[in-house]
């Protein structure tokens, strides 16, 4: 164990993505190794040198009436999806506040004291489609257009305002961010949270929600997406000679972690456990990540020995593995370094952002429910169109169907690197 002896599990999940509008559906579609990826209809999209990306399977105006929509932003509605469905996993009641003057007078699940329950769910943008909408109507229809709700709509707080608010969450609500490093970071801090004595509960996650024309021509601009307008199924392509670039996706995921002590009084079932977390800064470039990868490998020690695992235990990596050219190959030299070669070969990397698209800010939440899943379900997701193995590709990566995990313990690390050379690295154990 790490730091200290209060261990740390998952004992809800929740997720609503290019893949499906929850859980089940998203991970269903995981392991048939389907694409999240469309082309864009919108209007003027064919002037943008991309014209797809990852968007929701599920519109939250399917699951959220007009009149919640109109003061959240879109990223803020998509947050609260994945954690009422990562709440109810975990078999916990439904606020007072949502349940309806109709609804029995007796809980419908564990009633956690507000007192000892934490918030942690980052967002590496927040509000963009906030902002710039809300400009617009400033400047076509005058100030007095403007929402009175634009400010707490735009702000990266904004989701986990709205998680801590729905759930009376006291012990302290938290958005770290640090680019598509954020939601890692958000899973570390609430282990911490949780070890630290500060909450006996602490919902965590991330969500992102950016593909507008500015943010694609911006990616754009920088030649760091691809550009493969006429098959965007396939245009992610992590590990694949013609890889040309990530995908933008969007989405959210959210786990509820508690100390296991809490949760076995209460009796919850327990998906895993959330081992540990390490970080590291490049101090390189604000793009760029330091092309020797030493910021990364460290991340990746430092998460094992707050765990007070040896890289032996760990059997499955879920990678950072964006499809860029420089970026997938560097993390797998990383890899090497942190685990040395005899771990590091026998390790089975996977790539979900192939189907998923790169959330950003949501990235790392949602690949550590992923890990989580293929702890406890035993399979490993297949990193999809891998068609022709880049030659500098020398480990495991694990492509076409999906790979069982043998029973018995194991581990599996989740890697997130951002913009500014924030490198987060977590650590999940099986469940026995």
């Amino acid at each position: 164990m790490g730091k200290s002896q209060t261990k740390v599990v998952v004992t809800g999940l929740g997720a609503t993505t290019p893949l499906g509008g929850d859980l089940p559906s998203t991970w269903s579609a995981l392991l048939a190794g389907k694409s999240g990826v469309r082309n864009l209809e919108w209007e003027g999209v064919e002037e943008l040198p991309v014209r797809f990306a990852a968007q929701l399977a599920v519109e939250p105006s399917e699951v959220m009436t007009k009149q919640q929509l109109r003061r959240l932003d879109r990223n803020q509605a998509i947050a609260l999806i994945s954690a009422r469905e990562a709440w109810r996993d975990a078999g916990l009641a439904t606020p007072p506040s949502r349940r309806g003057k109709d609804a029995p007078a007796e809980p419908d699940g564990f009633v956690v004291d507000g007192e000892r329950l934490g918030v942690v769910l980052s967002s590496g943008i927040g509000g963009l489609h906030t902002a710039l909408n809300s400009y617009d109507v400033w400047r076509e229809k005058g100030w007095s257009r403007v929402s009175p709700f634009t400010v707490p709509m735009l702000m990266p707080n904004g989701a986990a305002g709205h998680v801590g608010i729905e759930y009376g969450a006291m012990a302290g609500s938290h958005a770290l961010v640090s680019a598509c490093a954020s939601s890692g970071e958000a899973v570390g801090y609430a282990i911490d949270m949780i070890r630290a004595g500060r909450a006996d509960v602490v919902i965590c996650g991330g969500t992102e929600s950016c593909i507008h024309p500015l943010q694609m021509a911006s990616f754009g601009a920088m030649r760091a997406m691809s550009t493969r307008n006429d098959e965007p199924e396939r245009a992610s392509r992590p590990y694949d000679k013609n890889r040309d670039g990530f995908v933008l996706g969007e989405g959210s995921a959210v786990m509820i972690l508690e100390s296991e002590e809490h949760a076995r009084a209460r009796g919850a079932k327990i998906h895993g456990i959330a081992a540990g977390c390490g970080y590291s800064g490049d101090a390189h470039d604000i793009v760029q990540p330091d092309p020797t990868g030493a910021g990364q490998a460290k991340a990746m020690r430092r998460a094992l020995e707050d765990a007070g695992l040896t890289p032996d235990d760990i059997v499955h990596i879920n990678a950072h593995a964006t499809s860029t050219p420089q970026g997938d190959v560097a993390e797998l030299a990383s890899i090497k370094a942190a685990l040395g070669p005899e771990a590091s070969a026998k390790v089975m990397v996977t790539a979900t952002k192939s189907m998923t698209g790169h959330l950003l800010g949501g990235a790392g939440a949602l690949e550590s429910v992923f890990c989580i899943l293929a702890l406890r379900e035993g399979l490993i997701p297949p990193t999809a169109n891998l068609e022709d193995l880049d030659d500098e590709v020398d480990l495991d990566v694990v492509h076409g169907e999906p790979r069982p995990i043998p029973d018995g313990p194991a581990a599996a690390l989740n890697n997130s690197f951002g913009f500014g050379g924030h490198n987060v690295s977590v650590v999940f154990q099986r469940a026995l």
